[in-house]
């Protein structure tokens, strides 16, 4: 992992800090927010914001396999997958797993590959990444195995989807998407559903055990939830066992009961930056307007988390400090992260630098630690008198 900065100051931008955006200084120090009169880089013409936390993103998957039948090590693909996120702001991001009956990077056998992986590439990663596991509630006979992973590799966020109704429509109305989908984990369409047929027979097993898995789960401090609740009774039934993280409900109805009973709701960013969700689902700027969506996830695109957030601004549906805590405040919340989402005295120096022109990222600091840098920020940075300044400070300290 690369050095973190030396202290210094971030002076002349628009920060967001106590929840207002005000021209204030940011001093940063041994990778926390400090105090004290470092040297000082101009960044009139920007925005200094908390760094960016995403809680569910799969864009990785297309790192390590750009084509679903060109896969390369799961190493190679978190280092991408790293410095995507970097790229765009991110400080912290969980990889969203799943752990299912779908087979090929979809398995419990990758998902194992992948938590090691990480577990050996996490001291140089620049970002902090974990790993969300998508559980699949009819992926039978692994629940002790999940459970051991968990444990092992220490797992702090889990959720239950079941796509077993989707597979079974879409064989009836797609095939050519089911062949698709089968064709990822190196399955025919029939080998698919008869993997989805075995599954649906033992339906009746499914909530003991995720109820099972609820209790494993709070012993452990896992927080978990559900994706995709497609009413209000499902919401209600994972709340009842624990699951209180609400991702991507499917009707304004699931995410009512969700806010009625404290939960968060998760909804997609590339959902409010393309103005609707790309299947057809519910728009989450909709939700947003009725005050029924606590955090925004990049889902499939990293780039999207920040270009939401100036879309609710631009859109007049929030205002930048509000929109912004929904990448930043909020997902810190959601997890119990109490060092990162703001910019405060001795929290993270977790830092989205964005232009104010183009709204563009162009830096991003994660724990003191530079792992984005471009564009006109770059040169700021870069200058002379910013290089001299911190040079005279390290050799008056020798």
């Amino acid at each position: 992992m690369q050095d973190r900065l030396p202290p210094l100051r971030l002076t002349g931008a628009m920060t967001l800090r106590d929840g207002v955006m005000q021209q204030r200084t940011v001093a940063i120090a041994n990778g926390r927010i400090a105090a004290g009169p470092f040297p000082a880089i101009d960044l009139t013409g920007y925005y200094v914001l908390p760094g960016i936390i995403d809680l569910h993103g799969d864009a990785f998957e297309r790192h390590i396999a750009p084509r679903p039948t060109a896969p390369f090590p799961a190493l190679t693909g978190l280092r991408g997958a790293d410095r995507d996120a970097a790229a765009n702001g991110v400080t912290t991001a969980w990889l969203a797993q799943s752990w299912s009956w779908e087979g090929g990077m979809r398995s419990p056998e990758f998902a194992e590959v992948l938590m090691k992986t990480l577990d050996d590439y996490r001291s140089e990663a620049m970002t902090d990444l974990r790993i969300q596991i998508r559980y699949e509630t009819h992926e039978h006979g692994s629940a002790d195995r999940l459970l051991a992973a968990v444990r092992r590799h220490a797992i702090d966020y889990v959720i239950f989807n079941n796509h077993l109704d989707e597979a079974v429509k879409m064989a009836t109305l797609n095939p050519a998407n089911l062949s698709d989908w089968a064709s990822k984990s190196g399955r025919t369409s029939a080998e698919l559903l008869e993997v989805v047929t075995k599954a649906k027979q033992l339906s009746k097993e499914v909530p003991r055990r995720l109820a099972g898995l609820a209790d494993a789960f709070d012993v452990l401090g896992v927080r978990y939830g559900s994706h995709d609740d497609p009413e209000a009774e499902t919401r209600e039934f994972y709340s009842m066992i624990g699951a209180k993280i609400c991702e991507f409900p499917l009707t304004q109805e699931a995410a009512a009961v969700a806010r009625a009973v404290g939960d968060p709701v998760l909804m997609g960013a590339p959902n409010v930056v393309r103005g609707g969700s790309q299947s057809g689902n519910i728009a989450a700027i909709g939700l947003i307007r009725r005050g029924l969506c606590d955090a925004l996830v990049s889902d499939y695109f990293y780039p999207a988390l920040s270009q939401a957030a100036f879309r609710l601004v631009d859109d007049g549906v929030l205002d930048l400090p509000a929109a912004w805590a929904l990448i930043s405040r909020n997902p810190a919340r959601i997890m119990g992260l109490p060092d990162r989402g703001v910019i405060e005295l001795n929290r993270r120096a977790d830092l989205t630098i964005v232009n104010q022109q183009t709204k563009v990222v162009e830096g991003t600091i994660s724990n003191g630690r530079l792992t984005c840098l471009g564009g006109a920020a770059a040169a700021r940075f870069m200058g002379r008198s910013a290089v001299a300044e911190r040079m005279a400070e390290q050799v008056a300290a020798e």
